[in-house]
């Protein structure tokens, strides 16, 4: 990958002519799982960020909401920007209504801080497993105590099938607790491996998510990740109640692998997910459940 001048390499761009899906997107379609960058200039990337991106402006998805169909989206402050929330405040102040977000904070956050956030459309915090490098916040029982006063929920990211190793101390947070990118378990382990069962059985508490999002996470090679589908329809028939899709745009950190077209992405959820009405809840109904009402 190249270098910047700066040390981190230079994430490829998404797809800049995205294609409007197959797929009919039903009325108020969430994307629970985006990332924003820039302006550069008043938002430079975190010194120990492990990568950078060129900008990925609100304008700039919102055009891509149109193309597929949607009615808003989920930041998630993107790791490049390490525990700074100014950029995350920044789009939630321009844009209320059409955006709400996921932060991350340090383990020094306070009542104040948590507040502001929720008053702009904050509703969870994002930890990390220690198989994730950069300046990445880790599991905090405190941080996550904190935010359980406001109605948040945490959102944790594993790292290969090390959800095992973290399934009771996220089972025991006073919180819902939100899975990244089918929870980061190996597609190529299928629905039998160990991570996998204990991903059912922590669905079956009534307190953990699934985002059906980032199928490039849990596979190496290209569009169309064949060997995640099993986990997709897996999870949809065990708990649909439960899951939310995102694309994950601008699909950081592909360098060296094919982007792939979010038209192709969102169609991707008819092949997980046939049943109309069950695609409709998890675009539609359980993002608000678990974010909140969108809209002015």
């Amino acid at each position: 990958m190249t270098e910047t001048p700066s040390g981190p390499p230079l994430t490829q761009p998404p797809d800049p002519h995205p294609r409007t899906p197959r797929t009919a997107c039903p009325p108020g379609a969430i994307d629970c799982h985006i990332h924003l960058f820039g302006p550069a200039a008043d938002y430079p990337f975190h010194p120990d960020s492990r990568y950078t991106s060129e900008d990925a402006l609100p304008e700039t998805h919102m055009a891509l909401q149109e193309t597929l169909g949607l009615a808003g989206a989920v930041v998630v402050s993107g790791g490049g920007y390490g525990m700074d929330t100014r950029h995350l405040e920044h789009v939630l102040t321009a844009h209320p209504g059409r955006f709400k977000g996921v932060a991350l904070l340090p383990e020094t956050a306070g009542a104040a801080e948590v507040a502001r956030l929720d008053a702009l459309g904050v509703r969870g915090v994002r930890f990390v497993s220690p198989g994730h490098r950069g300046a990445l916040p880790r599991l905090s029982p405190r941080v996550a105590a904190l935010v359980a006063d406001f109605g948040w929920h945490v959102q944790f990211y594993p790292a290969g099938a090390d959800l095992p190793e973290f399934a009771d101390a996220l089972l025991a947070l006073p919180t819902p607790v939100v899975l990244d990118h089918f929870a980061a378990i190996p597609a190529e382990g299928g629905t039998s491996q160990p991570a996998f069962q204990r991903l059912l059985a922590m669905l079956d508490t009534g307190r953990v998510w699934v985002k059906l999002s980032g199928p490039m996470r849990c596979v190496q090679g290209d569009f169309p990740y064949a060997t995640v589908t099993p986990l997709a329809r897996a999870l949809v028939a065990h708990a649909p109640h439960r899951l939310v899709w995102g694309t994950d745009w601008p699909h950081v950190n592909m360098n060296g692998r094919a982007m792939p077209n979010d038209g192709d992405l969102f169609d991707l959820l008819a092949d997980w997910v046939p049943d109309e009405a069950v695609r409709r809840r998890i675009l539609v109904d359980n993002p608000r459940e678990l974010y909140g009402p969108f809209g002015a």
